[in-house]
């Protein structure tokens, strides 16, 4: 019986290094390309699937498939049902790894995850949530640690009031702070202001800056320049992350408050405080509803690859700065 694991979770940065884990624990290096098959569900077909799971090792003892997305593609009972039987006869030479991105409210009653529980101990699970906002901090200092490098606890503070929860994106500031500071020391909390704020979150605030300004050419040029030195995915989380806190800071105040009580009970930076405070003001509450709707349903559209991210962000400044 072959031995399948699913990794499952809303944290994908660290589902992503543990998939490089499997990769470089179960393939022989000098043979790893023909022993290795990574196939996304909504672009496969039942073909591709046989022949990956069922392709017998070359000069290696295992040879390793790695499924994704496989929710978008069996979508009812009957052909879950069906998939799960041809699992269960993969040959003993085939280590099958699924990943899901499954929310945590979602993930009790997600046939994936019920479908590994009643499979055990052929099927072994493993959880990737993302971290509470409380830890962090606590994340930031490990994750430091991993990339072979120390931060101050300050500083991770820090990062983490700019970051929010995007483990992906906390990974990549890190890398560009150890970098910054040569990992000859431990980065401090004016390394972040100076690196981070200063660059990735400056920029994002006047691309939304423009945007609230309805000037769709500066929009444009800001976005293309981000995109230029950030991952697509890594400025999405960002972008979307702003437009969380414009509608929070607009409800505190609509009900009076000012950028100190924003500082507050969103827990961030008072620089990222006093920006945001600024561009709530220039927005109404029904406006940012209507934008952070339009943003989930454009992630629900880059998710199934009905579109990309690169023109999802271009329509979205286009749609914005009418």
């Amino acid at each position: 019986m072959p031995t399948i694991f699913l990794l499952y979770g809303n944290d994908e940065f660290a589902i992503a290094r543990k998939l490089k884990g499997f990769e470089s624990d179960f393939t022989d290096p000098t043979s790893a390309d023909m022993n290795t098959a990574r196939l996304d569900a909504r672009a496969m077909t039942e073909t591709d699937l046989n022949n990956a799971v069922n392709a017998m090792p070359f000069l290696a003892p295992k040879r390793l498939v790695i499924l994704s997305n496989l929710s978008a593609k069996y979508t009812n009972p009957a052909a879950r049902r069906k998939f799960g039987e041809f699992l269960g006869k993969a040959p003993d030479t085939t280590r099958l790894v699924i990943h899901e991105i499954i929310e945590p409210k979602e993930a009790a009653k997600h046939w994936l995850v019920k479908w590994a529980e009643k499979n055990k101990p052929l099927v072994k699970t493993e959880t990737f949530f993302l971290p509470k906002q409380r830890d962090m901090p606590g994340w930031i200092v490990n994750e430091a640690k991993n990339q072979g490098g120390q931060i101050e606890p300050a500083a991770a503070a820090c990062l983490a009031e700019m970051v929010g929860v995007d483990t992906r994106q906390a990974g990549m500031e890190l890398a560009k702070l150890l970098a910054y500071v040569n990992w000859e020391r431990p980065v401090r909390g004016s390394d972040v202001e100076a690196v981070c704020i200063v660059t990735s979150q400056q920029s994002v605030f006047e691309f939304v800056d423009a945007l609230s300004q309805g000037n769709a050419k500066v929009a444009q040029k800001l976005l293309h320049r981000l995109l230029e030195n950030e991952d697509p995915f890594s400025l999405w989380g960002m972008v979307v992350r702003q437009f969380r806190l414009l509608l929070q800071a607009r409800e505190i105040l609509d009900g009076r408050g000012n950028k100190d009580d924003v500082a507050r009970a969103l827990s961030v930076h008072p620089y990222v405080a006093e920006k945001t405070t600024g561009q709530a003001g220039r927005f109404t509450m029904e406006s940012l509803e209507s934008i952070y709707h339009q943003l989930l349903n454009i992630d629900e559209r880059v998710k199934t690859s009905r579109i990309t991210l690169d023109l999802a962000l271009d329509t979205l400044v286009m749609e914005l700065a009418r």
